[in-house]
């Protein structure tokens, strides 16, 4: 792991808190990869932000698709960080705990198969000013990677729907000892503030194929506080290369505690 030199920023130049964007990659150097997600951020309105990206092992020249991606718009704030242990929740942490290093408060996630829109970080930032500490976002089908169609839409719809309302009445996520009802936080769109990220302990450090590490974080988060929840108007473009690869019932299967479990999960 390498962690970055603490430098100062617009945002606290400006009295608000400091935001960080942090997106753990592998493996993404192809023509819808991790470029396409930096050209959304680089046109995000809000661009008050530090970029934390986290390679975790990619041996296809992702590290050198995000450096000339820094170098040719200048971005000052942007970095890579490196992370050897395989894993999303590993990389995540990583890039997680090198922002807050950085000095940001305010930690925002998404991945390198995903788009913001342009107003994703004015987005947040509102929502935190709601008072919330950790704020669930939605997904919205990408479609100019892979053909989605209307009905595919739909399906797809219906189906985080389905998974969000059985998170709620899931036996894992029942325990008296949480404090709030289970909200689906999808790690690829999600932000949270640093001080409840350490408290919480972080993502755990697991690899993609035994913990799904956005929902450990939720329920650790529900036993420190109430101060969660979806944000519709928090939304990212995500990849649905995993249902074309897997069909509808095993990606279900793989997100419903890995009743499927294919041998290679990190599709490219």
């Amino acid at each position: 792991m390498v962690t970055p030199e603490r430098s100062e920023g617009a945002g606290e130049a400006a009295g608000r808190p400091r935001l960080a964007v942090v997106v753990p990659a592998l493996n993404e150097a192809h023509e819808h990869g991790i470029l396409r997600t930096l050209e959304a951020l680089h046109a995000q309105e809000d661009d008050d932000f530090d970029l934390v990206v986290v390679d975790n092992g990619s041996t296809d020249g992702t590290p050198d698709v995000v450096r000339k991606a820094i170098a040719d718009w200048g971005r000052l704030r942007w970095q890579i960080v490196t992370e050897d242990q395989k894993g999303t929740g590993a990389a995540a942490d990583t890039g997680m705990r090198a922002a807050i290093a950085l000095g940001a408060e305010l930690l925002a996630r998404t991945d390198a198969d995903c788009l913001p829109p342009p107003g994703w970080t004015s987005a947040v930032r509102e929502a935190f000013a709601s008072g919330d500490e950790l704020i669930a976002g939605r997904l919205v089908p990408r479609d100019d990677d892979l053909p989605v169609s209307r009905f595919q839409q739909g399906v797809l719809s219906f189906a985080l729907w389905a998974s969000s309302t059985f998170g709620k009445i899931r036996p894992g996520n029942q325990d008296e000892g949480y404090l709030g009802p289970y909200v689906m936080t999808p790690g690829c769109n999600m932000a949270i503030t640093a001080s409840l990220y350490e408290r919480a302990g972080g993502f755990p450090r697991t690899r993609i194929e035994d913990l799904h590490e956005d929902r450990a974080l939720v329920n650790a988060v529900r036993r420190l506080t109430t101060r969660y929840a979806e944000h519709r108007s928090v939304w990212v473009r995500a990849s649905t290369r995993r249902v074309h690869a897997w069909g509808l019932v095993r990606t279900l299967g793989w997100y419903a505690d890995h009743r499927y479990r294919p041998e290679v999960v990190d599709i490219r």
